[in-house]
């Protein structure tokens, strides 16, 4: 009963406008996932860790990249440890896999008011080795955007995993824990904004991975039309190592490599 009618507000949802056109309005707001999708995160990421092995062949199969350097932005109060098997996935992969060197992810507390300390990072990267992908994966995903949008000079792409950055943050489990870590209110009019902002295409090409079994945020506004979709069987906790993430990761990095040859 309780996934019937989140599906039919998802069906509604879906009917309506694109989200970044109406992000701060209220209207037909996407539900946030069942209370049940979210209490199964746990287990679901502990099957998944207990299972990752059946995923090796995979996993080792994939081809080498054309380098460059990739960028990972963490999720909201994780850190650059929180990225290092996939770093060392990408690093394997030939590529020059960097934390983003801010600490704990508390939103504008750590990028800054403007995003201005995450740009300089960018920037420092760019100065080293040309346009930087990005990565960021939930409230990661979102400040890459940001920054792709307010300097798309320095960015060569952007790939978002499970980031909510196409809705209302009440389309989420966890907009009650943003407020506390960031000191921001999702309904502030600066906040939906930028939200607003965020949401608009991007300048860059942009790769959109996400999960319709996500407990903790809607995986429909982990999308956006303008953006490349590619939908992964995962729940949110864990969802950086999730093996069909890493596959996704690396198909999305080389396809645009492919791009930039043409």
């Amino acid at each position: 009963m309780v996934l019937t009618r989140w599906q039919e507000g998802l069906a509604r949802w879906r009917s309506e406008p694109p989200p970044h056109a109406r992000i701060g309005t209220g209207f037909c707001a996407p539900p946030p996932p069942p209370k049940a999708l979210a209490a199964s995160e746990v287990p679901r990421v502990a099957w998944m860790l207990a299972t990752r092995w059946r995923h090796a062949a995979a996993l080792a199969a994939v081809p080498a990249g054309r380098g460059g350097t990739v960028m990972i932005l963490p999720g909201l109060f994780d850190a650059d440890g929180s990225s290092m098997v996939l770093r060392r996935f990408l690093g394997k992969l030939g590529y020059r896999a960097e934390g983003w060197g801010l600490g704990r992810n508390l939103g504008i507390k750590s990028v800054g008011a403007e995003a201005e300390r995450l740009i300089a990072r960018v920037e420092a990267l760019y100065d080293e080795d040309g346009p930087v992908t990005l990565v960021g994966v939930s409230l990661g995903g979102i400040m890459a955007r940001l920054v792709a949008h307010r300097r798309p000079d320095l960015v060569a792409q952007v790939v978002t995993v499970s980031s909510p950055y196409a809705g209302s943050g009440r389309a989420t489990n966890v907009w009650r824990a943003f407020e506390w870590a960031t000191g921001e209110r999702v309904d502030d009019p600066a906040v939906i904004a930028r939200s607003e902002a965020i949401a608009a295409p991007l300048p860059v090409p942009c790769t959109a991975i996400w999960s319709p079994r996500d407990g903790f945020v809607n995986g429909f506004i982990c999308h956006d039309p303008s953006a490349e979709a590619v939908e992964v069987n995962s729940g949110h906790l864990g969802v950086h190592i999730h093996p069909e993430v890493l596959i996704a990761i690396a198909a999305a990095l080389a396809k645009d490599a492919v791009a930039q040859d043409r």
